[in-house]
């Protein structure tokens, strides 16, 4: 899953969603000096993670993408299905979508001076070109994915893979809906555990 579903899954904890969202930039286990929460907040990214790529509905996504994108597949179908989410924003939350995204990026600002020099600069980034926000919008996907394969310097053609949107939405949109409400099971069941450690 991307940002805005890691951020979702969160529950509203601001320390659990500092940590879910910062996770990547976050190598092994040096995470120690972090809040206690901010610390569950990385092994929730991870649980999230590993369940994910093992989700049989996760595989079949990504073997309806075009072969070209390769091991590239499982990062687009993480775009697709934040892009899902943000559409159908309503059906998994009373807070409107922007309000949402603003209190994200009002507590980013926040934190930023203590976060991974990387997260800092992504946040800078988001805030930016309001990513979050712009995930329900075709046209948003389209620069994510150009700046993705611009990162891999053209190597994963992800740029290509609007089209594939467009063709397949529909049975793309279906994985979605299926894959999120166990997602959404199995982390209200993992953040307790994390929390209980």
């Amino acid at each position: 899953m991307n940002f805005l579903a890691h951020l979702y899954l969160s529950q509203n904890n601001t320390n659990i969603m500092v940590g879910n969202f910062i996770a990547d930039h976050v190598r092994g286990n040096r995470f120690t000096h972090f809040d206690k929460e901010i610390q569950q907040g990385i092994f929730l990214h991870r649980e999230i993670d590993t369940y994910t790529d093992a989700h049989p509905i996760v595989r079949k996504s990504k073997r309806r993408l075009h072969k070209r994108y390769r091991h590239y597949a499982g990062v687009i179908i993480d775009i697709f299905y934040d892009y899902f989410l943000a559409k159908n924003w309503a059906d998994y939350s009373a807070i409107p979508l922007d309000v949402y995204t603003q209190s994200i990026y009002k507590l980013f600002k926040e934190k930023s001076h203590e976060l991974p020099i990387k997260s800092q600069n992504f946040i800078n980034y988001m805030i930016e070109y309001d990513i979050l926000f712009n995930y329900q919008f075709e046209d948003g996907i389209a620069k994510v994915l150009n700046g993705m394969n611009n990162r891999t310097k053209g190597k994963s053609q992800m740029n290509l893979a609007i089209q594939d949107l467009k063709e397949i939405h529909l049975e793309l949109e279906e994985d979605f809906k299926l894959f999120f409400t166990d997602l959404i099971a199995f982390s209200k069941i993992k953040r307790i555990e994390i929390q209980a450690i």
